[in-house]
């Protein structure tokens, strides 16, 4: 975990600035323990001593790993159905400048990314900055190694900061943990670049005319108390997936002892008691048991097992559970990887259960598009050195396009575009028809091409020939 400090004097920063730099600070001071809290349940990295309730488990099992893969899932199965495809321009026209943007900062794996820790930590964060080798440099930032404050008059980002590097920590007491090295500190009228030694902060002033931080938030479940989004590993999430590690502890010990049945053995001697102590294992895998009586009391030893113990209790917990979950986080139960009687049977009836999941993915695309959109006309304006008023309005009209996240099979899309065809004759030679019935953008690229490289061909074959018929006619007059 990082946690800042801020010296009382930053050499080169104002004093205005300087305020800003300790409440970001202070923000993202108080916003870490609860952010390590969710990236452990998003990574399943949960003890038992966090779970147990002191009845069936011994302190002694506090030490045994249980693997939990529900808080990746709750994050990935929605993230996988957000799926950034670019932008459109006005009227569907194209935007190079802006694919050339998006290119040289791999923006659509960038984005798929940020919608993981996006959903993980309830949102995160681009920044944006002049580069001449791409014109625009758009990074994405956790609030792990950023935070930003809230202006809600203005209903957007009033300053933030990222840290942009890192080195590893010399002193003593932090030996093999990183210490900030380099912060950028995002204002309306500049970004200050903060540069952190063992003993001083250095800011220096890099001034743009955009009026607004060079930076905006994608932002998952927002309310008006908390604009900044809620994690989809909320409270009520991972209390069910501290159970469910708790309820597969409780299984695997119940099987261990169901492995190896409790026996006991009355009326032996002290020298076949011993015996018996030290060759616990023999005696348990042996199929014969031999006894003597006791030559002191004359009595028969007598063999008795007990009962052994019955996991279908944890298994029913664990459906009971599975169904919770699902029901909390939009999941199928099947998702979960718990088998139950009312998981659907049909495929019908499996995308029935995910419809949630659909709606959930349309409301993310929705409000990451808006922001989206912000990001692509603030790279456009530092791209030209301008600012947003002075961009044109084709430039200002893009759109962010998403690919849906219904995930329909190709048959499904192929069938609906082939009727649609059928309506409007030119739908067919369109790139959306080739999309939809199953082909990639390589794909259609290579079709175009060769299509053009066809019409060529025909088009000097039909030059040829008309040029033959010339000379034939010519000749023969």
């Amino acid at each position: 975990m990082i946690n800042l400090t801020v010296p009382n004097r930053v050499y080169g920063l104002g004093p205005e600035e300087q305020g800003m730099l300790e409440d970001l600070v202070n923000i993202f001071n108080y916003h870490q323990s609860k952010n390590e809290i969710k990236a452990k349940h998003y990574e399943g990295n949960i003890p038992l001593r966090d779970v147990n309730l002191g009845i069936a488990l011994p302190d002694e099992l506090k030490k045994l790993e249980i693997g939990c893969a529900w808080g990746a899932k709750t994050v990935d199965v929605l993230a996988a159905r957000s799926m950034f495809d670019g932008f459109v321009g006005v009227e569907g026209a194209e935007t190079s400048e802006l694919d050339e943007i998006i290119q040289g900062n791999r923006l659509l794996s960038e984005y798929t990314k940020a919608c993981r820790d996006e959903l993980e930590f309830g949102c995160t964060f681009a920044t944006l900055s002049a580069d001449k080798a791409v014109k625009c440099r758009i990074r994405f930032h956790p609030p792990s190694t950023a935070a930003a404050r809230w202006n809600g008059q203005k209903g957007r980002i009033d300053c933030g900061f990222a840290i942009i590097d890192t080195v590893k920590d010399e002193s003593e007491s932090r030996s093999g943990l990183w210490r900030p090295s380099l912060i950028n500190l995002y204002t309306d009228t500049a970004v200050w670049v903060i540069k952190i030694d063992s003993y001083t902060w250095t800011a220096t002033e890099h001034k743009h005319m955009m009026g607004r931080p060079l930076m905006e938030p994608l932002v998952w479940n927002a309310t008006s108390n908390k604009p900044f989004g809620r994690s989809r590993l909320k409270e009520p999430i991972r209390r069910l997936i501290q159970s469910y590690v708790r309820t597969i502890a409780n299984a695997t010990i119940g099987l261990e002892f169901s492995t190896a049945p409790q026996k006991y053995l009355l009326g032996v001697s002290n020298k076949q008691y011993e015996t018996l102590i030290n060759q616990k294992f023999r005696q348990y895998v042996g199929s014969v048991l031999f006894s003597t009586r006791d030559p002191n009391t004359g009595e028969t030893p007598e063999f008795g097992q007990l009962p052994q113990g019955n996991i279908e209790p944890h298994v029913q917990m664990m459906r009971i559970l599975a169904t919770q979950f699902s029901a909390a986080t939009g999941l199928t139960v099947t998702d979960t990887g718990v088998v139950n009687d009312a998981n659907p049977t049909s495929s019908d009836a499996i995308l029935a259960q995910s419809q949630t999941l659909v709606a959930m993915a349309e409301e993310l695309n929705a409000g990451n598009g808006e922001s989206l959109r912000t990001i692509a006309i603030m790279a456009l304006a530092i791209a030209n050195n301008t600012t947003i008023e002075a961009l044109s309005d084709e430039q200002k009209g893009i759109v962010a396009h998403f690919k849906n996240p219904a995930m329909p099979s190709i048959a499904a899309t192929s069938d609906a575009a082939i009727k649609i065809a059928s309506a409007r004759e030119d739908f067919a030679s369109t790139d959306v028809f080739l999309e939809m019935i199953g082909f990639d953008q390589a794909d259609i690229r290579r079709i175009k091409a060769q299509e053009q490289r066809a019409r060529g061909l025909s088009l000097i074959g039909e030059i040829e020939l008309e040029e033959s018929e010339e000379l034939a006619d010519e000749t023969n007059s």
